[in-house]
């Protein structure tokens, strides 16, 4: 891999840590090229310290170390993402990221959607919610929306209709979501599990 070092006066690129598995953003570095091949050799994310003036390896001290996945140019090759495992909590106040964020595993919408879903769950009372009714009435009901839903994209499958099995395979997902909950479970339980079968 090409890397532009000389491009600023002092050698160094700046690499942005990524989590290979949750894609959030951990932290940002400086890399001199020596840094960038011990991070090569030993697979452990290590810059160039710029305050203690000596190559630094993420958790030689602490014991949190970044442990190298992928290491990615951008197109003007003088800057880096590198994507990296951490272990234990990247920042050196002790918070998962440096942006004090907490490092868990987003969905994007979905994830919105669940946030939104455990707030039913929690404030059942809300009359006016929909997802609070079927909380109210129990395990068996919602299971049973679950079923009803599963029927009808199967129904819709064999037909031609697209926006139709695309509406039911929305409802189900949305019953599902609920179901989760219901059990005490988030989507990314479900994703634990798949990649366990890996």
């Amino acid at each position: 891999m090409e890397i532009n070092f000389n491009k600023n006066n002092d050698g160094l690129v700046p690499a942005i840590i990524q989590d290979a598995t949750t894609r959030n953003v951990l932290m940002l570095g400086y890399m001199n090229e020596e840094a960038y091949q011990k991070t090569i050799e030993t697979k452990k994310v290590t810059f160039f310290s710029r305050t203690k003036n000596r190559l630094w390896t993420k958790g030689e001290e602490s014991g949190n170390f970044l442990n190298l996945v992928d290491v990615k140019n951008d197109c003007d090759k003088d800057a880096l993402l590198i994507q990296a495992n951490p272990v234990g909590p990247t920042c050196h106040k002790g918070d998962d990221t440096c942006w004090a964020q907490e490092n868990v595993q987003s969905f994007g919408f979905l994830t919105d959607l669940e946030n939104i879903i455990q707030d039913r769950k929690e404030n059942q009372d809300n009359e006016k919610s929909y997802v609070a009714s079927l909380f109210r009435k129990g395990i068996n009901k919602v299971a049973q929306k679950v079923g009803e839903e599963a029927v009808e994209v199967v129904i819709e499958a064999k037909d031609d209709n697209e926006k139709l099995f695309l509406d039911e395979s929305a409802d189900l997902l949305f019953h599902y979501l609920i179901l989760l909950q219901a059990k005490g479970y988030k989507l990314n339980d479900i994703v634990k599990v798949l990649k366990s079968r890996g």
